[in-house]
């Protein structure tokens, strides 16, 4: 009955541990729409990385900017290298929390709303954002999913006015993510 009884403690135990550990992704799916009436343009990839913090909320992701594939090589090339600069700025990141960490409940499978404020950083250029999104709690998995809209101006991302009706100037950012707990935590 002892053993028992440790053993329903212990499984208690490793799921709390693992309820409030780090977890990671390396194949975070980031995906954008600039498209306007003229022109279709969308692009995704799906090497993004997130680190979160279960325990504190913090939230850390960060995607290549030249590993977004577009339907089209020409856009491609011109997004690198007229618009993102990306050999100069190869990457962005956002740096966050979880600002409501406390209405997730870990233990309980469910999709639970949360808001996330942070920096997001992109082609050279700081800004504090605050977005909302859904993190989905799947056994020991969890999974992050949120849209957003980034403003070109806001990170001095300059549109040529030959193209300017073509591309949107807000543009729609969709973040998805299954994280699995890190190991040795």
């Amino acid at each position: 009955m002892k053993n028992a009884l440790f053993v329903v403690i212990l499984f208690f135990v490793i799921i709390t541990v693992n309820a409030q550990g780090k977890f990671y992704s390396k194949t975070a799916l980031v995906s954008f729409n600039a498209s306007t009436p003229l022109e279709d343009i969308d692009a995704q990839t799906n090497t993004g990385t997130v680190v979160m913090d279960a325990e504190t909320g913090r939230l850390e992701s960060s995607v290549l900017i030249k590993a977004f594939q577009f339907k089209r090589a020409l856009m491609q090339e011109h997004f690198n290298e007229n618009y993102l600069e990306s050999s100069k700025f190869p990457k962005a990141t956002f740096k966050g929390t979880i600002s409501n960490l406390s209405d997730v409940n870990f233990k309980k499978d469910g999709d639970y709303k949360v808001k996330v404020t942070g920096t997001m950083e992109m082609h050279g250029v700081k800004k504090e954002i605050t977005t909302d999104g859904i993190l989905t709690v799947t056994g020991s998995n969890l999974k992050v999913n949120s849209e957003f809209i980034v403003a070109c101006a806001d990170y001095d991302i300059k549109i040529p006015s030959v193209v300017a009706d073509k591309i949107a100037k807000e543009v729609k950012v969709t973040v998805n993510a299954t994280l699995q707990p890190l190991a040795g935590k």
